[in-house]
């Protein structure tokens, strides 16, 4: 009980973001009048980051499932608000049935949320599933919702790697070849000077979701770690020089005006309105680029750093189980399999970007083949799942905290206030005495 007083003092304002979706309300029943089972799916895409495609999906399946009626909610301020927000929900009883889990919060999650076992439901409920896991995904894609002491808490759902969008017309007007994209962060810099030089327009935006992933496969792509094991415990590894090189090659492009740092919101229209030249975020945003962006949109590969190998961590959420009564988990657990059909992955992946996580989606004959081999984008993305890595997850009952210093850390180094290794230096302190 303590623990739980000292966790709703920590999430207070997830309270009031909870509140405002619906979650201090009345639970939603089991049954509505019509006798349906009525179920919530809490997920993290906004209009423009595949919200549509949820309400598609969801659409589809209460069509074809009419003793079921799931309702969606959007999320927003990403996993962080995601998990504040169910975090305040678990803790005044209400819970949601299907849950978008960021990768980075597995640990938090396994160690503090009171989910549903996975392989009791389905013993439970779908005992012809009992083989599901092992049927339907590589053990490297499986392991991304694996705990680090083994429990399998949820399925992996959406797969996302960085990669790199360009505008070609900016490009030709600074001299650029479009056909040879910047391969290393060196040149992402030379690039970005010569756009500033030649057009005006600022050359670079990286991502500044409130999450710390594109930031680690900068900071792993340079030889960098995030976390490390010493005396048996996890410590902060990211207060060393290969990471304070990476994160300074950002923070001077920031001082020299020729990178952005700003919101999400700001980077992102300032790209699609032809006002910058290039944007490192995930490969999620590729549907929502390609239909909003007055230009063609290209993509490359994540730069790497000269000679050393490019690691990036796999973004994206797994579906995790909530329900407490057995009609609503069980009908969560055909809402999983659902999401995870090959035509349901089909459609998330060409509304969104978000690579598949299942091994036979791609060669289903209501998969992806057709679709990849047409679109380039894609095919940048796709390159790079041999480079995936896990998504650093920090542990403990204080891990959202040690997230949120670390994003802090963000701003401090991109607004010049201190540089990268006085910074992170003190970051790493601070991690570890949470941790």
């Amino acid at each position: 009980m303590k623990k739980m007083k000292k966790l709703l003092a920590l999430f207070c304002l997830g309270a009031l973001t909870a509140a405002a979706l619906g979650c201090g309300s009345s639970a939603v029943t089991s049954e509505n009048s019509s006798g349906k089972t009525v179920i919530e799916y809490w997920h993290v895409n906004a209009e423009s980051f595949g919200g549509p495609t949820v309400k598609q999906l969801v659409e589809q399946f209460n069509k074809n499932n009419p003793d079921i009626e799931v309702v969606e909610k959007y999320n927003p301020d990403m996993y962080k608000g995601l998990t504040q927000n169910l975090q305040a929900a678990i803790a005044a009883g209400k819970y949601p049935d299907v849950v978008q889990m960021g990768y980075s919060y597995l640990n938090y999650a396994g160690e503090n949320l009171a989910y549903s076992k996975l392989n009791d439901i389905i013993a439970a409920h779908s005992p012809e599933d009992r083989n599901y896991f092992n049927d339907h995904f590589l053990p490297n894609i499986l392991s991304l919702a694996m705990t680090d002491d083994g429990k399998q808490i949820g399925v992996p759902y959406s797969v996302s790697v960085p990669v790199l969008y360009y505008n070609p017309e900016i490009f030709k007007q600074a001299g650029l070849d479009p056909g040879q994209p910047p391969r290393t962060w060196q040149e992402v810099a030379a690039y970005a000077k010569t756009i500033k030089d030649k057009t005006g327009y600022t050359g670079f935006f990286m991502q500044e979701y409130a999450d710390n992933w594109a930031q680690q496969a900068l900071i792993e792509s340079n030889g960098g770690q995030m976390l490390t094991k010493k005396d048996g415990r996890t410590v902060a590894a990211f207060d060393s020089a290969q990471a304070s090189e990476a994160y300074q090659l950002l923070a001077g492009m920031v001082a020299a005006g020729t990178g952005l740092h700003a919101t999400n919101e700001e980077g992102f229209q300032a790209f699609l309105s032809g006002r910058l030249g290039m944007v490192c975020t995930t490969i999620g945003k590729r549907d929502n680029f390609e239909k909003s962006a007055k230009f063609p949109v290209m993509a490359t590969e994540f730069p790497i750093f000269e000679g050393k190998n490019r690691k990036v961590p796999a973004g994206g959420n797994f579906l995790m189980i909530f329900s407490r009564d057995e009609a609503k988990q069980k009908a969560a657990w055909r809402f999983v399999k659902y999401l995870e059909s090959p035509e349901a992955l089909a459609l998330w992946t060409k509304g969104t970007g978000y690579l598949p996580p299942r091994k036979d989606v791609i060669d289903h004959p209501q998969g992806l083949k057709e679709f990849i081999a047409q679109n380039k984008n894609m095919q940048a993305a796709m390159s790079q799942m041999p480079d995936v890595v896990k998504w650093a997850s920090f542990p403990g009952a204080n891990g959202l905290q040690a997230e949120q210093a670390l994003i802090d850390v963000r701003d401090v180094i991109l607004s010049g206030k201190q540089t990268a290794a006085d910074a992170l230096r003190q970051a790493a302190a601070k991690v570890n005495s949470l941790l």
